[in-house]
C-alpha cells in the first residue's frame, strides 16, 4: 500500500488513503477482502493493476457484500444491512417458535449475575452474544441490550438467556431494517449523548451512550459503562433560631 502511494489512517489501521489533485482514493483492507473507492477513477485502475502484479486477485465489481454486510444503492441513496447474517443467526439459534417482539429489551430491566439458574452449556450463550456484537455494526437499536447481556458471558443464567432470546425475536420482526445514506445529505455534523444514573445494580456505575449524524445519516454510535461511580450531592438547608 505504501509503495502504491497510500498513507495509513491515524484512526483505523485497516484504512489507507491516497490524495491527489484529481481526488481522493480510500482502500479498506481486512485479511484478504478489500474495498477500493474514491473519485479518482484513473488511480483506482492503477492500484488494481499493481495489485494484480503482486497477488492473485479477483475483482468482484461494484460493492454489494463485505464481511457479512450487504450494500445496495439507487441513484439517490445507499443502504447497509445484515439481513442474511440475521437469518443465519436465527437458524443457528433454532428458536422453537415464530414470535416477535416490539423492543429488544424490556423497559427498566436490571439484570444481576445471581438471577436465575446457571446454564449447563455456556457455549451457546457466548456464541449468540458474540454474533450480536458484530450485528450492532448496522443495528444501533440493539447496542444497549447487547452491552448489558455481554457482561454475563462468563457465567450466564437462564434469566440472561431468556433476555437474549428476546433480542433474537426482536431481530426476527425487524430483519428488513437497514441503515440509509442519502447522496444528497448535508455535511452538517450533529452528536447526541445521554446517560443513565447509577443504573447498574451491583457497582452503581452509569451507562453512557452517544449517536453521531452526518446530515441525516447515522455514522457512529456506542454504549459504554462509565469508569467512575456517579455521586449525587444535595445541599441541605436549615434555619437557625436564636433565643
Amino acid at each position: 500500500m505504501t509503495a502504491a502511494g497510500f498513507s495509513p489512517s491515524a484512526h483505523d489501521s485497516a484504512l489507507f488513503i491516497h490524495a491527489s489533485p484529481r481526488g481522493r482514493t480510500l482502500l479498506l483492507l481486512y485479511v484478504d477482502d478489500m474495498i477500493i473507492t474514491g473519485d479518482d477513477s484513473e488511480y483506482i485502475a492503477f492500484v488494481k493493476a499493481r495489485l494484480r502484479e503482486q497477488f492473485l486477485m479477483t475483482d468482484l465489481g461494484p460493492l454489494c457484500y463485505f464481511l457479512g454486510i450487504e450494500v445496495s444503492s439507487t441513484s439517490d441513496v445507499f443502504y447497509f444491512s445484515q439481513e442474511k447474517y440475521i437469518q443465519d443467526l436465527l437458524t443457528r439459534a433454532a428458536l422453537g417458535d415464530e414470535r416477535t417482539v416490539e423492543t429488544p429489551m424490556e423497559l427498566h430491566v436490571q439484570l444481576r449475575a445471581s438471577d436465575g439458574d446457571p446454564l449447563s452449556d455456556l457455549t451457546r450463550y457466548r456464541h449468540i452474544v458474540g454474533s450480536l456484537v458484530y450485528l450492532a455494526v448496522t443495528h444501533p437499536d440493539i447496542s444497549y441490550p447487547v452491552h448489558i447481556l455481554s457482561q454475563f458471558v462468563s457465567a450466564p443464567s437462564s434469566v440472561h438467556y431468556s433476555h437474549l432470546l428476546r433480542v433474537l425475536r426482536y431481530l426476527r420482526g425487524t430483519i428488513t431494517r437497514r441503515l440509509f445514506f442519502p447522496r444528497s445529505s448535508s455535511l452538517h455534523l450533529q452528536a447526541y449523548s445521554d446517560a443513565t444514573w447509577a443504573s447498574d445494580p451491583l457497582d452503581r456505575r452509569s451507562l453512557s451512550v452517544y449517536y453521531v449524524f452526518l446530515g441525516g445519516s447515522l455514522i457512529a454510535w456506542k454504549t459504554k459503562k462509565q469508569t467512575a461511580v456517579s455521586v449525587r450531592v444535595q445541599r441541605l438547608s436549615c434555619d437557625l433560631w436564636l433565643f
